[in-house]
């Protein structure tokens, strides 16, 4: 299988801070790869890595064999798309966020397509012209969500994602997640959540800013 990531000796580190120490890592297209360790261990830092959103200071990291430097930024992050512990809606409307993917592809709106996807984490066309006020902390990470797939990157990455959510919106976020996986998307998971650690399909632990062999 082709890798989607390679991660080679990378290394960051703030002042003399070694947050991440001599990195390796392989991902493969279509992995589901759950990344576990204790709070401050590096996680979240190596993921934002992986979505350009900050740099390494030393190493590199390959995305679909080319260092994730060259690529253009708009470019990247509709190919590897983060999604936050703490969802965040703008404007305000639901509209307004589910419409923005298709606005920033020059695309016209398409109302079915999102009336679809809002069927696929249990919510309906209703929620189109909902206030973002009036939706419940589930209701947004689900619809947070939904604008990273929209137009579905080649990875998503998900920190904490479903951290404070009750079980039946952890169930039908994992039901989506598992969804687009098996469709061939690339899924990076940061969690402390230990049933979702149980149930990973790939896993790595990250304890002192270094993958530790479990």
């Amino acid at each position: 299988m082709e890798n989607i990531f390679e991660v080679q000796d990378l290394s960051y580190q703030v002042g003399e801070t070694k947050i991440l120490k001599h990195i390796n890592l392989e991902v493969e297209k279509g992995n589901y790869l759950t990344v576990v360790g204790p709070s401050g261990s590096g996680k979240s830092t190596l993921m934002r890595i992986l979505a350009s959103m900050i740099s390494a200071t030393g190493g590199k990291v390959l995305f679909d064999g080319k260092s994730i430097d060259s690529y253009e930024p708009i470019e990247y992050r509709q190919r590897v798309s983060y999604a936050f512990q703490q969802p965040t809606l703008f404007g305000k409307t639901v509209r307004d966020n589910l419409s923005f993917p298709f606005e920033v592809r020059k695309k016209d709106f398409d109302e079915m397509k999102v009336i679809n996807y809002l069927e696929m984490v249990n919510l309906n066309e209703t929620y189109i012209d909902k206030s973002v006020n009036d939706v419940s902390g589930g209701e947004k990470q689900r619809i947070a969500l939904l604008r990273n797939l929209i137009f579905p990157p080649e990875v998503l990455i998900t920190d904490e994602v479903t951290a404070g959510l009750d079980a039946e919106n952890k169930a039908i976020v994992h039901r989506m997640l598992n969804e687009f996986n098996d469709r061939g998307l690339t899924i990076l998971r940061v969690t402390h959540d230990e049933t979702e650690i149980e149930d990973s399909r790939a896993k790595i632990r990250i304890g002192n800013g270094e993958i530790e062999n479990d």
